[in-house]
């Protein structure tokens, strides 16, 4: 049982990263979209509000697979804190993008693109040292 947890724990993690990657990713078209037709950014708007939709569903069953590894198999030690702590920023930075959609589909401004792309690059630096603590434990 305990396999099979930590499998679909991991499966539904890395399906919410995706969520995570790409919602940035639609911001970044949607603002560069500015002179298309409306058709483009309704589309736009409508794909982004799906994938917020489908990331907080998926969300939530990883963090209730993650919660049965940690209470019933005890999974877990000091390194537990710094990644959920990181996780929390990872739920912060999509719920910020989610946001952005919601005021972008509405007919708000949104950042640049440039800036877009730097915010799609911090899931990635926030990644990295989740994956280190889970796989290393350090303390």
């Amino acid at each position: 049982m305990y396999l099979l947890t930590k499998t679909l724990h991991i499966v539904f993690v890395v399906a919410w990263m995706a969520a995570v990657f790409y919602l940035p990713r639609i911001l970044v078209n949607m603002a560069e979209a500015a002179g298309d037709p409306v058709v483009v950014r309704d589309r736009l708007a409508l794909m982004g509000r799906r994938l917020y939709r489908f990331g907080h569903i998926i969300f939530g069953i990883a963090v209730v697979l993650g919660f049965v590894l940690w209470m019933h198999f005890r999974i877990g030690g000091g390194w537990m804190h710094p990644k959920l702590l990181l996780v929390g920023l990872l739920l912060a930075h999509f719920i910020v993008a989610g946001r952005w959609l919601k005021r972008a589909a509405a007919g708000g401004a949104l950042p640049s693109a440039t800036a877009l792309r730097w915010f799609n690059e911090i899931p990635v630096i926030l990644l990295v040292p989740v994956v280190w603590l889970v796989l290393a434990k350090p303390f």
